[in-house]
């Protein structure tokens, strides 16, 4: 018999991938993609849900080609996705209904600021999220209350609404021709409509933002066979499709955050951090979101504490892309090392408002401490500090939430490529920053919860071998030097707030 491998699906907001990992989980092979970021008016990010699946299919072939792997190989494959996007589609034609809303967009503020005060307080504590239009649920009123064709699709019971897990789910098994339409708890955690005690949608909340029970996929584990592949997709062949997690519940898997306690920090387009709290509920008083970690089968659930900011990654794009000042994002470091402090400069890039541990919708981007002696280096390394910053912030929250005092922190994603970076973060937090060999820690976890599912690894304890440090960085920056850091990061912060109107 051929040896097997498992593949894992990975959706994220600026691309699509998908990787081939081995029984010792090494990468035997990848393809990576990226998708068009729409923005039709400020405050609006939006993603055509048609050229994600396009781009899906392709990064599938892609990846089989380059490993030499045929679909019949895969003993099963995980899918892992940018939370909180939303879409809609038609169950009879397939196609999307309008664009998909990306978590970033910040449309519905008003209509969540009318709430009453006793209404979001029982959102918060019913769903363990912040008041914040980065969550689902408005995006699909906005979605049914101002496109035609989603209300018309909703009247005549076709309309399906999903994060993008549930398009790839439904996509890949079928779509129109016998597609399943399902998503996993940790998605449902993001949409503010499932309950954190029941696990399921809550008919309250449902009612609320007026979504028919009827538009939403039904709610499962995190790790169980739910379907097999369409034989006329990408794959060729029937494969389990056996793991979904959202994208920063899949890098705590990926990095054997399994205990309670375990935390890691994820630098993508945002930056993520997560806390297991095991199978306790803890309520944040510092402005954190409570989330559910993960479920596998039968198992009981277990929860996490998460700081979430909008914009670290996307910072570091939009210097590429609308300033210009590098032309690929790996000139950054060099770029920033070129000079060896900002020079007073401070950049809080708050393009969508400040998620954690803020929640503040009216916030905007600044750069404040600017002289004539300024320049795009001194820029590039203040947008690599806004980036430290901003995760400072969210561990001194988690810090205070849990009691515990962090001592070093686990991280992953693509910034930790940039050694400046996270020297820069280990003397911002004072703490040891530790690098896992396999950097791509989201892939890797959709793939340990659908390896593990069918048992192509036998359990927990065999993939825990697996992990391996790659560098350690050790802070080098005194206690006043941090503080006084800080404390001017946070007179940038008042300068963001009561801007957007």
């Amino acid at each position: 018999m051929s040896e097997s491998f498992i593949g894992s699906l990975d959706q994220g907001t600026s691309s699509t991938r998908f990787m081939i990992f081995d029984h010792a989980g090494k990468i035997v092979g990848q393809h990576q993609l990226e998708h068009r970021q729409i923005m039709p008016q400020a405050g609006w990010v939006e993603h055509d849900a048609a050229e994600i699946w396009a781009r899906t299919q392709e990064v599938i072939t892609g990846a089989l080609k380059q490993a030499g792997v045929i679909g019949s190989q895969l003993a099963a494959i995980g899918i892992t996705n940018q939370r909180e996007t939303t879409v809609a589609w038609d169950s009879q034609t397939g196609k999307p209904l309008s664009n998909a809303i990306v978590w970033q967009d910040t449309r519905t503020t008003a209509y969540l600021d009318a709430f009453s005060p006793q209404l979001k307080d029982e959102i918060v504590h019913k769903t363990g999220l912040a008041i914040a239009p980065y969550f689902s649920a408005s995006k699909i009123n906005w979605l049914m209350n101002n496109v035609p064709a989603v209300q018309q699709a909703v009247d005549q019971q076709t309309a399906r609404f999903g994060t993008i897990d549930s398009w790839l789910l439904w996509n890949l098994s079928g779509g129109a021709h016998g597609g399943v339409h399902l998503t996993d708890v940790t998605n449902a955690s993001r949409t503010m409509l499932m309950n954190l005690e029941t696990l399921d949608w809550d008919q309250t909340l449902l009612d609320q933002f007026e979504i028919p029970r009827s538009t939403l996929p039904q709610i499962r584990s995190s790790g169980e066979i739910y379907t097999t592949t369409d034989p006329n997709g990408p794959f060729g062949t029937a494969v389990p499709i056996a793991g979904i997690l959202g994208d920063q519940q899949a890098a705590m898997v990926g990095q054997l955050c399994f205990a309670r306690g375990d935390s890691k920090t994820t630098y993508g387009t945002g930056n993520f951090a997560l806390l297991n709290t095991g199978n306790e509920i803890v309520r944040s008083k510092n402005g954190l979101l409570t989330t559910v970690c993960f479920k596998f089968g039968s198992e009981p659930v277990q929860y996490a504490l998460e700081g979430s900011v909008a914009v670290t990654g996307s910072a570091i794009q939009w210097l590429r892309d609308q300033l210009g000042i590098i032309s690929n994002a790996s000139e950054i470091e060099n770029l920033a090392a070129s000079v060896p402090d900002t020079d007073g400069v401070y950049f809080v890039p708050a393009f969508s408002g400040l998620f954690a541990p803020h929640w503040r919708s009216d916030a905007r981007g600044v750069i404040v401490g600017l002289t004539r002696a300024a320049t795009k280096a001194h820029l590039a390394r203040a947008a690599l500090e806004a980036i430290c910053y901003q995760t400072r912030e969210i561990m001194d929250a988690m810090s205070a939430d849990s009691g515990v005092a962090l001592t070093q922190m686990r991280v992953d994603g693509g910034i930790t490529n940039n050694a400046l970076c996270m020297q820069m973060q280990a003397d911002i937090l004072g703490i040891e920053i530790s690098r896992p060999v396999i950097v791509e820690t989201t892939a890797l976890g959709a793939a340990y919860a659908a390896g593990l599912t069918v048992g192509f690894w036998k359990d927990r304890a065999e993939i825990s071998g697996q992990w391996k440090e790659f560098h350690r960085w050790h802070p080098t920056s005194t206690p006043a030097e941090r503080e006084k850091g800080f404390a001017n990061w946070r007179k940038a912060i008042e300068r963001t707030l009561n801007w957007a109107q």
